[in-house]
């Protein structure tokens, strides 16, 4: 039934149901079970021009988990897995997840401070970590719970390459690893050794496990309005929930592939990230697709040599790097005229760069809406989409969306509010902050994004405003709070505020002003702390020094003022 309370359900393309069935599957590891065996023979992921089939994956992990489990994991402990594109990183994330553990995706390029604070709120036991940023590990190590270091390196499923491409891969990786010093961790392909025997000898810490829907899948970690990151607590159902939705919405577009050839999708969004992971790894999965793993998406010429050599249909990526590839004098080395569906998101995508993506692609850029908070898709374009709206689309099968007031009454027909969000992909919480999950989920299961919307006659959404402080860099959230704290500590800074200003580039860019206690600082001095102490996104693009701040009558920065003055 199309119910009148979703006036969207209209707008849907023919085919694309307006419910799904969540209960398919009780788990993802009950999912990616069925996959390893269904597409056995598949490649799974192309690296660096090896292929790596469903069945090595299925095994892989399988051993991975029984090493997980030999070490005394069990159900609910916590795994921190901290890895660019790289086929180790789905062998851990299906093994930690098969296992009945729970999987807690972590930036590769953090901080110790960053990393510190993720691994100290996740309690996170064990850590997966690729050797390049081993360093940062060692620097905050003591101060966590974690006990087990499982080490990757680039080169570690690589071994049946031949000649020169792994020698140049590892070589040239070599030299992006600093010196590390972590007694007692374990190399990848050991961990695999270990986990084979044990299945080999039927040992009973390497059993299956058995794994509901309500158990947690995913500490997916945001930040929030107290500038503290907290994990979004996403259960198996949540995100197996929004592998069927996204993969009912993108059929339109996925039933133009040519019968018998298999779906290849270009995978530049870094897997840690709850878009990548969900779009493109787990969906991935589900349809027996194979996922292109591009290690360094800001490498545009390496990209785009990489993609030359494939045929692909499905291209999710944020806005810079639709602009990115669009103006590159090697754009036209990649034959583009297999690309069904191109998916925007993480921030917003200018109309600029859609319409040079649809000139040079002939595929228009569908642009969605999602949050790590709700695993992550929420909305999107129809993906048989003929152009460009300018808007986040419809809300995704299953899935309701409303306008509420700050008093959260629901607006008006034709105004705005802020937009709420029901549906059985939206988080349990958040980890361990039941104050923190109050402030955004209602009573009645709604999570309030803090972005303010419109919407259509047709149940198309658009996003006109933030009711949070909140910056998003190239499609990562950067609050204030954080980016203050930090810069509060350089000596000479009496105070401070951390606004985000309009960039051609990144969408936002963060700024800070300060206000000097030590009249010899200097911004070189601020831009030194910062590296030292935030990862580059977060790092301010803007510094600026005032003599004061504006502030309400208690005293409250304004931090509107200052995003409204020009710099």
């Amino acid at each position: 039934m199309r119910s009148t309370d979703r006036p969207w359900l209209a707008s849907y393309p023919e085919g694309v149901p307006a419910d799904i069935d969540g209960s398919r599957y009780a788990s993802l590891a009950a999912l990616m079970d069925e996959s390893f065996e269904k597409f056995a023979d598949r490649p799974a992921y192309s690296f660096l021009g090896k292929d790596v089939s469903y069945a090595e994956v299925g095994r892989r992990s399988r051993e991975f988990g029984a090493y997980l489990q030999g070490l005394g994991l069990v159900k609910g402990d916590r795994v921190a897995v901290m890895m660019p594109n790289c086929p180790q990183y789905p062998m851990a994330v299906a093994a930690i997840l098969r296992a009945g553990l729970i999987v807690v995706n972590v930036n590769p390029l953090y901080t110790p401070r960053e990393l510190e604070h993720q691994l100290q709120d996740s309690g996170a036991k064990t850590i997966v970590i690729m050797e390049n940023f081993a360093a940062t590990l060692q620097h905050c190590l003591a101060s966590t719970a974690v006990k087990h270091i499982v080490l990757g390196a680039m080169g570690d499923r690589l071994g049946l390459l031949k000649g020169t491409v792994v020698n140049y891969v590892v070589r040239s990786v070599k030299k992006l690893v600093p010196a590390y010093r972590l007694p007692g961790a374990v190399r990848f392909n050991a961990a695999l050794k270990q986990g084979e025997a044990l299945l080999a000898s039927a040992s009973t810490s390497a059993q299956p496990v058995p794994i509901g829907p309500d158990d947690v899948a995913v500490l997916q970690y945001t930040g929030g309005t107290t500038g503290v990151a907290k994990g979004a607590v996403l259960l198996h159902r949540n995100v197996v929930a929004n592998v069927l939705q996204s993969e009912a919405w993108n059929e339109p577009a996925m039933r133009q592939i040519p019968a018998g050839e298999q779906p290849a999708s270009v995978c530049a969004l870094p897997l840690y990230h709850i878009f990548a992971f969900t779009v493109n790894m787990m969906l991935g999965l589900k349809t027996g697709g194979k996922s292109i793993l591009i290690p360094n998406p800001r490498d545009l010429s390496g990209t785009l040599k990489e993609l030359s050599k494939h045929t692909f249909h499905s291209f999710p990526a944020v806005n810079t790097l639709f602009n990115g590839l669009a103006n590159h004098p090697d754009f036209g080395t990649v034959d583009w005229k297999n690309l069904k569906v191109s998916v925007g998101g993480g921030m917003a995508v200018q109309a600029a760069v859609a319409k040079l993506w649809l000139a040079k692609t002939g595929c228009p850029i569908c642009e969605g809406y999602g949050l790590s908070e709700t695993s992550p898709s929420v909305s999107c374009n129809p993906t048989d989409s003929k152009a460009f709206t300018g808007t986040i689309g419809l809300p995704l099968p299953g899935t309701s969306m409303t306008l509420l007031d700050d008093d959260g009454h629901p607006v008006p027909p034709g105004q705005s509010g802020e937009i709420a969000i029901k549906g059985p992909q939206v988080m349990a919480g958040y980890w361990q902050r039941p104050d923190e999950t109050a402030k955004v989920m209602t009573v009645d299961g709604w999570f309030k994004s803090g972005d303010i919307g419109v919407v259509d006659e047709r149940g198309y959404f658009k996003i006109v405003d933030r009711k949070k402080d909140m910056i998003l860099v190239s499609g990562f959230n950067v609050y204030p709070n954080e980016i203050e704290d930090v810069v509060a500590l350089v000596p000479g800074v009496l105070e401070c505020a951390a606004v985000g200003m309009p960039d051609d580039k990144t969408g936002e860019a963060v700024k800070v002003v300060i206000v000097r206690k030590d009249p010899s600082l200097t911004e070189q001095q601020v831009r030194d702390f910062c590296r030292e102490n935030l990862t580059g996104y977060k790092r301010p693009k803007i510094i600026e020094f005032r003599n004061d701040m504006p502030k309400t009558p208690v005293g409250k920065i304004l931090r509107r003022e200052l995003r409204d003055a020009k710099k």
